[in-house]
This record gives C-alpha cells, sequence and structure tokens, in this order.
C-alpha cells in the first residue's frame, strides 16, 4: 500500500530507523492542532500497520506511549480514541536531530528515560486526589511532608531498601539536593563546617555543600569504595558517601568498607550523609542494603524518585539521626513550610497502587537493553578502553589509554555535537583519564552513532 487515509500519512516519509517516533509525532501533532479532536477513533494497530507497510509493533509502540502521555484511551469494545482531557502542555514531537545539529546529543548524564514518564497514569492518579481531596490536604501541610506521601514511602522503603522506620521519621525534600541544603544549613549550626566527600564525586552535590561549608575534603576511592583510612587521616566528622552505587564509578561498598564506615562514625562521634544514589537500577548483582539500617543514630539517608520518574518533580526524602530531626524539620518550616501537597499526593497514590514497582520494572529492563548496546559499541569503536560500573545505574564509566587528555576528548566530541563528561571533571586530585557516559534517555542507534564518533576522535 501507499499510504493510509488516515492523517494522510505517507510512509515514505518516514525515517528508515525511528518509524515508531514519527509515527508518534504524527499523531500528537494532529491532537495539538485539533486534526485530530477529543473521542476521535484510532485505527486498530494491525490495519494502520498493513496500510503504513510497518510492523505492527511500531504502531502498538506509538500508541502506548501516547497512551502514556495521556492522549489515547482504550475502551473494551470502543477500541482506542484521543482522550476526552488532552494535557495543555502536549506538542508535536520533533525527531532527533543528526549528531551535527546545533543542539548537542547529551550522553555526559547519568538521566533516565523521562520519554516513559507515566503520564496517563500520573493524571489519573491526580484526578482521584482532586476528587477526594479534603480542606485539610488543600491546606498548609506538615513541614515533614503529607502524612501519606510519609506513610507510602515508609512502606517502599522497607520493602525495597531494608530501612524500617515509622512516617514520622521521615522528612520530605525538595528532591535530594534540597536534603543537602537543610543539611549543610544544620551542619553549620552546629559547628560542622568542613565535610569528607568522594574523590571523584557528583559535582553538583560538591557545589551545593561547597556553597554552604567552609571546606570539602576529598576522600579517595577504589574498587571497594571510599578509603576509611584516609577518611580518618583528614579530620573530618561528617562525610557524603554513595554507598549503593558510587558516582561516578559505579562502585558497590563493600562489605568490610561498610563495617569499617560505621566504626569511623562512633570513634569520631561522627554522621554519614548516604546518598542512596541509583539503588533502584541493578542488572548483574543482588540489591545492595541501604547502609541506613546498620546505624540510624550514625547515618542520615537521602534520596529520591528523580532516575524512575523525572527529576522535574523536585521530591525527595531524608532520614535523620533521632538528635538531628527536630532541627532539621524546624528549618524545613522556616525556609518554605515544606513541599507541595497535591504533587506528594499523587506520589502517594503511585505508591499505593504499585505504578511506581511496575514502572521501575518497566525502566531497568529497557536501560538494561540500552547498557548492553552502550558497552557493545565501545567494544566496537574504542578497543582496549575499560568499562567499569556497568551492573548497575544509568551511566557507565570508559577508561581511556593512558597519556590520553580525556578533557580534550570531550572537547573535541562537542564540536561534534556530542556532549560527554571527562572524568577529571568529577575529580579533585589527577587521576587516569576516562570518560562518563549515560545511557538511559538514549536509543540503541543513537548510542552506537555516538561511541562511534567517540571512537573516531581517539
Amino acid at each position: 500500500m501507499t499510504g493510509s487515509d488516515f492523517l494522510r500519512l505517507d510512509p515514505r516519509d518516514a525515517p528508515s530507523r525511528g518509524r515508531t517516533a514519527w509515527l508518534t509525532a504524527q499523531i500528537r501533532a494532529a491532537v495539538a492542532d485539533t486534526t485530530l479532536s477529543a473521542g476521535a477513533r484510532v485505527p486498530p494497530s494491525r490495519e494502520l500497520a498493513e496500510e503504513l507497510s510497518f510492523s505492527r509493533g511500531v504502531v502498538v509502540e506509538a500508541y502506548r506511549r501516547l497512551t502514556e502521555e495521556g492522549l489515547l484511551v482504550t475502551n473494551r469494545g470502543a477500541g482506542t480514541r484521543i482522550a476526552q482531557v488532552v494535557p495543555p502542555a502536549a506538542q508535536p514531537l520533533r525527531l532527533p536531530e543528526p549528531l551535527e545539529a546545533v543542539e548537542p546529543l547529551q550522553i555526559s548524564e547519568g538521566a533516565p528515560d523521562l520519554s516513559a514518564f507515566p503520564r496517563a497514569a500520573w493524571l489519573q492518579a491526580e484526578r482521584r486526589v482532586l476528587a477526594t481531596a479534603t480542606a485539610r490536604d488543600l491546606g498548609y501541610a506538615d513541614p515533614r511532608g503529607v502524612p501519606a506521601l510519609r506513610e507510602a514511602l515508609a512502606g517502599w522503603l522497607a520493602r525495597r531498601r531494608g530501612i524500617h522506620v515509622p512516617p514520622e521519621r521521615i522528612l520530605v525534600t525538595a528532591g535530594v539536593t534540597g536534603a543537602l541544603s537543610l543539611t549543610a544549613q544544620t551542619m553549620r549550626e552546629r559547628g560542622l563546617t568542613t565535610c569528607g566527600v568522594e574523590d571523584p564525586s557528583a559535582d553538583g552535590n560538591r557545589r551545593i555543600l561547597d556553597y554552604w561549608l567552609d571546606e570539602l575534603r576529598p576522600i579517595p576511592v577504589d574498587h571497594e569504595g571510599i578509603d576509611i583510612a584516609a577518611l580518618q587521616a583528614s579530620g573530618v566528622r561528617v562525610v557524603l558517601t554513595t554507598p549503593a552505587h558510587q558516582f561516578p564509578t559505579g562502585v558497590a561498598l563493600s562489605p568490610t568498607r561498610r563495617r569499617e564506615l560505621i566504626a569511623w562514625a562512633e570513634r569520631v562521634d561522627g554522621v554519614i550523609i548516604e546518598d542512596d544514589y541509583d539503588s533502584e537500577y541493578r542488572y548483574d548483582r543482588a540489591p545492595v542494603p541501604a547502609l541506613q539500617a546498620s546505624a540510624p543514630e550514625r547515618i542520615l539517608h537521602i534520596s529520591s524518585l528523580s532516575k524512575v520518574l523525572a527529576p522535574a518533580l523536585r521530591i525527595g526524602w531524608m532520614i535523620a539521626p533521632e538528635s538531628w530531626t527536630d532541627d532539621l524539620i524546624r528549618r524545613r518550616w522556616a525556609t518554605d513550610l515544606g513541599s507541595p501537597a497535591l504533587p506528594q499526593l499523587v506520589l502517594a497514590e503511585l505508591i499505593g497502587s504499585g505504578v511506581l514497582e511496575r514502572q521501575v520494572r518497566r525502566l531497568r529492563l529497557r536501560h538494561r537493553q540500552r547498557r548492553d548496546a552502550a558497552v557493545a559499541a565501545i567494544r566496537d569503536h574504542l578497543p582496549g578502553c575499560r568499562v567499569e560500573g556497568i551492573a548497575a545505574g544509568l551511566h557507565i564509566q570508559v577508561m581511556l589509554p593512558e597519556g590520553a587528555d580525556d578533557a580534550d576528548v570531550a572537547r573535541r566530541a562537542a564540536s561534534e555535537g556530542i556532549a560527554v563528561k571527562p572524568l577529571s571533571a568529577y575529580r579533585f586530585s589527577p587521576g587516569p583519564p576516562g570518560l562518563v557516559i549515560g545511557y538511559g534517555p538514549h536509543s540503541s542507534a543513537r548510542l552506537a552513532a555516538a561511541i562511534a564518533t567517540l571512537g573516531r576522535l581517539l
């Protein structure tokens, strides 16, 4: 067939790769300009696939994406139709630009696939919340967070991270950044103006702590995690660490180091800030339990769902030692009275309904496939470069040949339209050259093309 009467779709307009994105964009654009109005029926997937000479899977996947965005609804016996309530922010999706486009291809961040955000489920949960919200729910919330979310998080953390705390011990924050900011301000109030941080480590976390504190002291990381002897020698009493999945090396803190870290905190009357980074994404190893359960009065646990849902939600949490909790709650109240209540209620709905569990499973499978594609592309195009940190998370660390200038490689990659971060950008001290490649948001083909370009540059 030469095409479909539906939207006058011509398969010759579709790229050879990316047909699903093309079809999704065509339908989304027709909804945005009201060519397809609310209640309009779309063709059965088998029928449209035959008309376009596409595989049925292309149409099924396009319909699935649009359903998640809240643009399509399926009713048994009535087919698939345009939703009655169309999100006002829905806009035509642009196809991925080629690598030489002005906007660089970002493979420098450990971000999730944000196109997989469960829009339809969020909208449904939001409608349920608005239909049942009481006057109390719409008033000023507890600065710790709304009770429904703290109760849902208590169950979530017990099931998935081995943390057993009552809801009143959980403080909802504006993501991990908000938790670190509160922590650093409370540290300063207690006379703790110096903090140990892993070397290498996430630059965003370092910037937040450096804004509030007088000094950050780098603590080396090796194949077992943070170096406890170096931590002891640093003289600090507070340290920020990522024991479940160290950024950017991908190392999990070894059992021996976990015990040594807690013993260090006991000796110096110190506190461990546990950033439970990327704990939901593991592929080739058993779950690593949260450190908090091992020493609740020495560990300040912080985390968020930014890598499972979206960073834009700005919802995270912290669980502090009891001796810190009241100070943190007072500071949260004095800062902004707490996080917005309605998004918290929606998130509580998603946790309670099982949507979040399903989202994690689906993204874990998708990200694992992309991880495998990135590793295969590195093997093909960067022979001799060692890949590390692949067992979990949303990024990999690629060690370059000795003597390579990773910052120069990153600059040349930028001139080719690829944004990649050199490992040296995450270090305090000099070290072996490398690149940190985030694979979560990108298709296998896009990753392979970007990594092939890096191979040519090297």
